[in-house]
């Protein structure tokens, strides 16, 4: 996804969160009136959704305008020589499709007496962007960087984690953070005092570590049978679609339940996360409305605005009649813009494969994921095919390798100054077997 777009789509979604957050806070005492000031605050957050969606629309046609340029016959022109100048003036290079792209690979590819002018020029042309693998193990060529593109903006569309994360790009393999855990009514770190006229002020220092990222390779192959490359407009909507699926998928289980080897460090393992006990003489296998407030009160006040409830759809029947005494706590997917499956107590429902089955610690969980951490290539995914892989199966590989992490930006839970219960970002659920 264009990284200005990816801007503007996450500042319209903190925008509209936050004028959300207003207008359920009134519900919740007793479906009040907005306040004046609380209505001046909804305006302005719903004023700055409308400029964001106008200039949202600005970078679209800006995007799509580039994606419809016609391929420009670089071996005409001698001052384009680099594969930077070449990958920005035609980056689909001369073909209209992806679906085009693969079948004058694979027909190339599986008649040598063929070439096609596009691929030779280019491999001339692009240098490295077009990287011919004829002699390699893998035997293909690299994708234009358009198509890149759009398989990975296909799987930022599917349901993605990715976005409501703290995503940093980086050029190389990985990223140090500054990392510091130190509250405000703690002993350690930066503090200010009430001083007495005169008197020496007493004097505090930084307490700051590091985290470091590093990058993980996520693979990802499609085999095309000979039927799809038949149909070139058939075969680029199947790759687009089955790949994207695969690495949403991917990435966002690592997020959530990943052990941090060979992958992200998912919230389900990490040590900062708060688990909440079952009640007292609780069924197996069951939902209370008191697992849901005790799960509430554990998120930290300033992630209330942002952190949504994470479940696994066994549990929809026990939330869809689940009151506080006479009053609902779950409103239905009408009653929230955005929301396909609804909000309890105001935030957020996403209905998930990735929360664990009914019952067990990981079934439902409340998370604030502006606290996870993610890094990701700037380069984008890397896609490429190949003939060989499946070559006595009648069938044509496209691969995909997207590198990523991620991990919580904070290692233990929060002790608040007037507590005696932690809170976090990543609360859960405990096991009611």
């Amino acid at each position: 996804m264009n990284k200005r777009l990816r801007a503007l789509l996450e500042r319209r979604t903190k925008a509209l969160a936050a004028a959300k957050g207003i207008t359920a806070t009134a519900e919740q005492d007793d479906d009040r009136d907005l306040t004046e000031d609380e209505r001046t605050a909804f305006d302005g957050h719903m004023a700055s959704v409308e400029a964001l969606d106008k200039d949202i629309e600005r970078e679209k046609k800006v995007i799509e305008a580039e994606r419809n340029a016609e391929g420009l016959e670089l071996d005409d022109d001698p001052t384009i020589t680099g594969g930077t100048q070449a990958s920005e003036a035609d980056p689909r290079g001369g073909f209209n499709s992806l679906g085009e792209f693969l079948t004058t690979l694979v027909r190339v590819g599986q008649d040598r007496g063929t070439t096609d002018p596009r691929l030779q020029r280019n491999a001339a042309a692009l240098g490295n962007t077009y990287g011919n693998e004829g002699t390699g193990s893998d035997g293909g060529y690299l994708v234009p960087p358009e198509f890149s593109r759009e398989v990975f903006r296909h799987a930022l569309e599917e349901d993605s984690l990715l976005p409501m994360t703290d995503n940093n790009q980086v050029s190389g393999n990985s990223m140090v953070f500054p990392k510091s855990e130190v509250t405000p009514w703690g002993a350690s770190g930066m503090r200010a005092y009430w001083e007495a006229e005169a008197a020496e002020a007493t004097k505090s220092k930084p307490n700051v570590g590091t985290t470091t990222l590093r990058l993980h390779k996520l693979f990802g192959v499609v085999p095309l049978t000979d039927e799809l490359l038949t149909d070139a407009p058939a075969l680029g909507s199947f790759v687009q679609s089955e790949l994207a699926a695969n690495i949403n998928w991917k990435f966002n289980d690592a997020f959530y339940d990943g052990d941090g080897v060979g992958k992200p460090l998912g919230v389900l393992n990490a040590n900062a996360l708060v688990s909440v006990p079952k009640e007292t003489g609780q069924a197996a296998d069951s939902l209370v409305v008191q697992n849901i407030a005790n799960m509430y009160a554990r998120m930290p006040a300033r992630a209330l605005q942002r952190a949504v409830w994470m479940i696994n759809s066994d549990l929809l029947p026990f939330l869809i009649t689940m009151k506080l005494g006479d009053q609902p706590i779950y409103q239905p997917p009408g009653g929230l813009p955005n929301a396909p499956a609804g909000a309890l107590l105001g935030r957020p429902i996403r209905i998930t494969e990735h929360c664990k089955t009914a019952g067990d610690r990981g079934d439902i969980a409340f998370v604030d994921w502006m606290h996870y951490r993610t890094i990701t290539k700037a380069q984008g995914i890397e896609t490429a095919t190949s003939m060989h892989l499946y070559f006595d199966s009648g069938a044509t590989a496209f691969r995909a390798i997207y590198r990523v992490d991620g991990q919580p930006k904070i290692e233990q839970p929060i002790t608040p100054p007037n507590s005696t219960n932690q809170k976090s970002p990543f609360v859960f659920l405990d096991e009611r077997a």
